[in-house]
């Protein structure tokens, strides 16, 4: 039996720029369908929203993304490193492993792109390579170099 996970991404209203954004990153075949393709009136506010994206890429990056109704607002994150420990508000960090530094340093190079960096791509204790940053969207992210 095989199981896959999919990591789903909330947004106000910037999912297609997220996805957009991600498939620039990564590659990939990008998916999208607006709520008024499901029959939300074409007139209503959200009607040109994302009610399911997805984008799937052959190097085995996976992640969905939508629009919440109604929301415009940005969300806020307070994620930060100090002294080597990550302090932060929220519930999860999305982590790409490469095989080498070079894989990670051109996963970092672009998903940095408009990011606020918390702790620069290096090497660590554990990798070759390690950073976090928080994406121009809004999400935080590790990359590392697996362990060889």
């Amino acid at each position: 039996m095989s199981l896959t996970t999919t990591t789903h991404l909330n947004f106000p209203g910037t999912a297609r720029d997220a996805l957009t954004f991600y498939q620039s990153v990564f590659g990939g075949n990008l998916e999208v369908t607006t709520y008024s393709e499901l029959g939300m009136p074409p007139e209503a506010p959200d009607a040109g929203k994302i009610v399911f994206g997805r984008l799937a890429s052959n190097n085995g990056f996976r992640v969905m993304a939508y629009d919440i109704p109604g929301r415009e607002e940005p969300f806020t994150a307070t994620t930060g490193r100090q002294n080597g420990m990550t302090t932060t508000d929220q519930p999860f960090f999305l982590s790409v492993r490469a095989e080498t530094l070079e894989e990670a340093t051109e996963y970092w190079n672009r998903l940095s792109d408009g990011a606020s960096v918390l702790e620069p791509l290096a090497a660590s204790a554990w990798s070759a390579g390690f950073g976090m940053l928080t994406d121009r969207v809004g999400i935080t992210w590790s990359v590392d170099v697996a362990a060889g």
